[in-house]
Order: structure tokens, then sequence, then C-alpha cells
């Protein structure tokens, strides 16, 4: 049985339509996907739309590492300004705590970024969750193709730029994610 959405969008130069289904599906040739004009008519064509789906998802990962990154690259800054209190920062995967060579890192103070590092912090954020919407709503297509492009672009994505050195403390960059499941 097929689902059809509130209107089938018809095709040009035929009298044939394009149903949009929502229920669990393998289909390639006249698939649909966010749009009529995002129309798979060959298998080339879906075989270069899994090959976009697989790099917006490692976007998505590129997304949440340059976010942890520039964070850091704050904290960095903030405690080059602070040298004299002899604090040092902890490197990139390690916690606040965390013993050293030198002894143990004293806590940092606390950092607000200035209005346009919070603006570049924003748009940042902006773009990933903008980029984690469009993966979900690839989605809820329900097509296995676009699904498993989905799943492999996240492991190859977390593989390759979630790559990081991890801490001796209690948290790992995992676990310090505000949406873990989702994006």
């Amino acid at each position: 049985m097929l689902c059809r959405l509130a209107h089938p969008i018809p095709r040009k130069g035929t009298s044939l339509t394009l149903d949009q289904q929502m229920l669990w599906n393998w289909y390639t040739v006249d698939s649909c996907f966010i749009s009529s004009t995002w129309q798979i008519r060959s298998a080339g064509m879906m075989a270069g739309s899994c090959i976009a789906v697989i790099l917006l998802v490692m976007l998505l990962e590129v997304l949440r590492r340059g976010v942890k990154e520039y964070d850091r690259f704050l904290l960095r800054k903030h405690a080059a300004s602070h040298v004299n209190l002899g604090n040092i920062i902890p490197k990139a995967g390690s916690s606040n705590t965390e013993s050293t060579a030198h002894g143990v890192c004293l806590p940092q103070a606390e950092y607000r970024p200035t209005i346009i590092e919070q603006a570049v912090r924003a748009l940042l954020h902006t773009c990933q969750f903008a980029v984690a919407y469009f993966v979900m709503l690839l989605a809820m297509y329900y097509n296995g193709y676009i699904i498993i492009c989905i799943f492999i672009g996240a492991y190859l994505g977390s593989f390759v730029f979630q790559w990081e050195t991890l801490g001796l403390g209690p948290h790992t960059s995992a676990t310090n994610e505000g949406t873990v499941c989702c994006g």
C-alpha cells in the first residue's frame, strides 16, 4: 500500500505522478527528496545523491568539531592574557583539573566571550543546527539507501573529525555534546 502526501507532483512530459512515500522504501529512480527539483531520474543521480548525503553528514561533524575548536581557541586566548596568574590551560580533550608534568592545572577563571566572538559562536551553532535539521528531513523520507548513507556519513565524519586526544578526567568529548543522539 502506498501512502501519498497532500498532492502528488506531476512529472514533466508525462501523465504519471511522483509519489512521496512515508513508509520504509528502497526506491531509487523516480524518488523525490526535499523538493520537486531533487527528483532522481537515473541510477547515477541516486548514487550522486547518496554521496552528497554522506558528505552532508560529514559536514555536520566538521561543524561540531569547529565549535569545539573555536571555544578552545577562545579559552587559549583568554589564558594567554592571564599568564601572570600561573594558570595552565589544558590541551584539547583534557579537563580543567588534570595533572600535568608541571603540577596540577588550576581551574581557569570564567570567560565571557565578546559580542563578536559570541556572534561567531552563534553562527557556528546555527550552521550546525541547519545542517542537522536538513539531515533529519532527509531521514524522514524513510528511503533505506539515504538512511544508510546518513549512517555512513556519521561514521566517517566521526572517525575523521572527532579523533582527538582524550583526557584522564571523567568526561570525554562525547559526554559534552548537547544533543548526543540527534545532531
